[in-house]
């Protein structure tokens, strides 16, 4: 992943690819880190860039479920 993905195109996505995006960018973080440790690693950038990445895609996805929970919640009966 070259760019920061924008949250109007995470919010595009559906459940399902923000959770394969997830995956992709946690194996990132992991190789980043492993990289880092044996000091191949140039900089810290990429490491902060997918870190933010992973949360903006957490965030989106969060409210994406929250979103389609909220449409089926039953009606509370007083």
């Amino acid at each position: 992943m070259a760019k920061a993905t924008k949250p109007a195109d995470l919010r595009a996505k559906t459940v399902e690819e923000l959770d394969t995006l997830l995956i992709d960018l946690k194996r990132e973080q992991f190789n980043l880190r492993f990289q880092h440790a044996t000091g191949q690693t140039e900089g810290q950038s990429r490491m902060r860039e997918v870190r933010r990445e992973i949360a903006r895609v957490k965030t989106v996805a969060t409210e994406v479920v929250k979103k389609s929970s909220a449409g089926h919640a039953p009606a509370v009966k007083s």
